[in-house]
Order: structure tokens, then sequence, then C-alpha cells
């Protein structure tokens, strides 16, 4: 017996005038049940009558269940005991169409959708070989419930920017919407409740308004009403990433649409059609996208480092060294970084699935030599010659002649200062410039072993100063 997709789609078919036989060949049905269709000219298929060879004994059948207590396997060996010749399978299909025993069980997935009604919408976790290491992935898929067109892609992470990026591709890639997307109960898209109970995030709900389209969420322990898309992430596992290799994101999303075309033309067993042509059909049924679609972005406020970079999800990209210090508004896409400072722009590729890159144009680099040159002392230098001038012989020598860099050493040394007794550190400090010693950690373990010398002197005499 045909399903209602297919009684559906022979309809539209024959109401675009497409011939019999080519509907049939298509459909990989006969022609005298496409004929059968176009004549009843409904969705729903016509009842199937049949005698009931039980019937005369339904009076029986209903006395002994009460016996049985609802036992039908007994009930039939005390019907065959009364001489009634009924297999136990006619008598338990009577016993179903009759409503004997309550109601069966609605198997799995058993959801039937018009075209344009519904899309489908989830996300998996995967495992990926990209730029020749192994390395996780959120495969994100999008499914139109009828036709049961594919589309997917693949990102580092899946937040509310992925996934306003993500319906973006999938509803511009099926040139249309669908009243309805359904979700799983995802933090993504979900503010507070399950189910029809659930509220999206006011940012998400605004983007589905923009398309003409409502986000819905499957209850809780229900994941067969979103099987439409939890199927295909098996078959993108086992058919699309084994054996292939990606040098990046954008190569992985490139493979991944090839893949979604010619899956999307191959003849569904399931369906008894293909999805590209049944998606013919659904195609005038979808919502028209907007006469602009527009770009998801991000924005933020950023102050340019003083190496002339603005950080942006721990990368960093370069700006003119004029806008040093400068604060800029940084406008993140999902291709590119633009950073605006007053009516300039500058624009870099943006860094996806990657940590602590650098992204540099030349031109943002000052020519070797022209940079700007550090001339007089240095903040630290100054207070040290402020609160020690005494010791500005042994910072020049410093200086000149220490291990560690200048900035940290006069740090340590100001530390120093402004801790220890002056008696030890001038002390200690000449002692180390008489003999070259300009490490510092070395230099502050003899300023402590004076320190400790006159503690436990001075203790002796105050020991002494008692016995008298």
């Amino acid at each position: 017996m045909l399903n209602q997709s297919t009684r559906t789609t022979i309809l539209e078919l024959h109401r675009k005038g497409v011939g019999k036989r080519t509907i049939a060949r298509t459909l990989k049905v006969s022609r005298g049940v496409v004929r059968e269709v176009i004549q009843s000219d409904t969705v729903t298929p016509p009842p199937f009558n049949r005698a009931e060879r039980a019937e005369p004994f339904r009076r029986e059948i209903l006395d002994l269940f009460d016996s049985c207590k609802g036992n039908l396997v007994r009930v039939h060996e005390e019907l065959e005991a009364s001489g009634v010749n009924l297999s136990y399978p006619a008598f338990t299909a009577f016993c179903r169409r009759a409503g004997i025993g309550g109601k069966p069980a609605v198997p799995a997935g058993q959801y039937h959708f018009e075209p344009g009604d519904e899309m489908q919408h989830d996300t998996s976790p995967h495992e990926v070989v990209l730029g020749g290491k192994k390395r996780p992935v959120q495969t994100a898929s999008a499914v139109l419930c009828y036709s049961r067109m594919l589309f997917f892609q693949c990102s580092p992470r899946f937040q509310r920017f992925d996934c306003k990026v993500f319906l973006t591709e999938a509803l511009k890639y099926f040139g249309g919407g669908c009243a309805t997307v359904m979700i799983d109960n995802t933090h993504v898209v979900v503010l507070k409740g399950t189910g029809a109970d659930m509220v999206p995030v006011p940012e998400m709900e605004a983007f589905a308004e923009r398309y003409g389209f409502v986000f819905r969420a499957h209850a809780v322990g229900d994941a067969n009403r979103s099987a439409r898309v939890e199927r295909p992430f098996h078959y993108i596992e086992n058919n699309f990433f084994p054996g292939r290799t990606f040098s990046d994101w954008a190569d992985l999303n490139a493979q991944a649409r090839e893949w979604c075309e010619r899956v999307n033309g191959k003849y569904k067993r399931h369906l008894r059609a293909v999805p590209r042509e049944l998606f013919a059909v659904e195609k005038p049924r979808l919502k028209p996208l907007p006469v602009w679609v527009p770009e998801v972005y991000r924005l933020y406020q950023r102050t340019v480092d003083v190496e002339g970079y603005v950080s942006l999800q721990t990368n960093r990209y370069s700006v003119p060294a004029a806008w040093l210090g400068r604060s800029v508004e940084v406008r993140e896409a999902q291709d590119r970084v633009e950073i605006t400072y007053g009516r300039h722009s500058v624009s870099h590729p943006r860094v996806e699935g990657a940590m602590g890159q650098r992204v540099t144009t030349k031109e943002h680099r000052p020519p070797r030599g022209t940079g700007v040159k550090k001339t007089g002392p240095s903040p630290e230098e100054k207070t040290v010659a402020q609160l020690a001038p005494d010791l500005l012989d042994y910072v020049a020598a410093l200086k000149k002649r220490g291990r560690k860099q200048t900035t940290l050493a006069l740090r340590q040394l100001l530390r120093m200062i402004r801790e220890y007794p002056q008696g030890p550190l001038r002390e200690a400090i000449a002692e180390a410039q008489r003999y070259g010693l300009f490490d510092l950690d070395r230099v502050e373990r003899m300023v402590l072993r004076r320190i400790a010398h006159d503690y436990f002197r001075l203790k002796d005499d105050d020991d002494t100063g008692g016995d008298e």
C-alpha cells in the first residue's frame, strides 16, 4: 500500500502536467497505481475491506477476553477447544481492528508531513582528520521532512552564532524555509521549558521571525519525533567521513556540500523516490527567502594593544600602527573579521578552530628601522633615581651587563629597595658591584643573610644585657 507521501507526490506531479508513465517510472510504481491515485484524488489511502472470518465469533471472543483476563493466547486456545477453526494471526488481526485488547502502539517514526510543513535540525559530535590531525567537530544537519533533502556543515563548536550561520546556509541551500523547525531541547535555542512548553531565546526567536518560521522542540523522551534528522547522522558517520581527509574547515564544508548533492540525487528505497525529485514538489511550498539575506555577525569593542593587534577569541588580528591604543569596533562574520576605526576599516580571514594565532598584514607593520626609538631612562630607572640615587652606577652596569631583561631586573631592584632595610641592602649591592655580580636573585640572598646576621646579633646583645 502506498504511503501518504507517495500519494501526495503523484497528485502534485499530475497537477503540474507530468504524464502517468513518467510519474510511474520516477516513483518506481506501476501505471495502474498512478491511475488509481489520480482517480481517487486524495492523499488518504482507501480503506482495505476484507471479509472477517472471526466476525461471527465476536460475542464469544469478548466473553472469553473477560474470563481470560485479557490474555489473547488463552482466548485463542479456548476458541480452538470449542471447535472454531481460526489461525492465531487472523485472530489477533481481528482483535486489533476491533479494538479488543487496547489500542496498538504507534510504530516509531510514523509521522506524515505535507510539503513545506517542517524542517528538522540537530547536531552530533564526530571526529575527522583536519590538516593532518584528528580533531573533534560538531556536525549540524537539516532535513526537509517531506522530500528528505539533506544539508549539513561542520564547525569546531556550535553556539548561537554558529547555529544562525548554519541555518542561514541551510535555508539558502534549499531556497526557502518551512513553517516549523523541529529541534532537540538544546540550550542553543531553548530559554526554558521542554517540548510544547519550550520558550526560545529571544535572539533565536527574532532570527526565526526574519525567515518566517517558528522553533518547536520535541517532548523529552520522544526522540522519534525528530527521527528524520537523527537517521542521517549515522549515514554521515559511515559514508562521508571514512577515508576522507580535509585541509581546513573550508575544504571540509565544500566536500560536505558536494556529498549532499550526490546523496540528494540518489534513489531512496524507503521513500520509493529520489529526494531531489520530491523536492521539485516541495520547493514551491517553501517560504521564500527575504529579498536581502542579512549576514550573521557579532560586534565587539576592543582596544588596540601596544603591538598593534586586536584580540578576539584568543586570536590576534593586526591593525595599522597609527591605531595603537585606540578603541575600535570589531565585526566577526562567518569567514572574516572586520576592524573599524572612524571611517577606516581593515579585514582579515577569520581564524576558525585554533587558539593563540596571530594574523598579520604586512602593511600594518612599520618598516624596519622606522619605529619610534626609545630614548632616555625608563620609568623604572627614574623611580630608582628618586628612591636611591646612590645606586645609579650599579643600575648603569646592570643595564649593560645584566643577564635578565633590564625592565624585569629594575622592577626586582625596586621591590628590594622598598621592602628591605637600607643598610644591609647597600652593603650587599656594594659588594655585588665590587665583584661584578648582577644576578639579583643572588644579591637578594646576600641581603637576607645580612638581615639575619644583624637579627641574631641583636638578640645576643639583648640576652647579655638581661644577665647583668
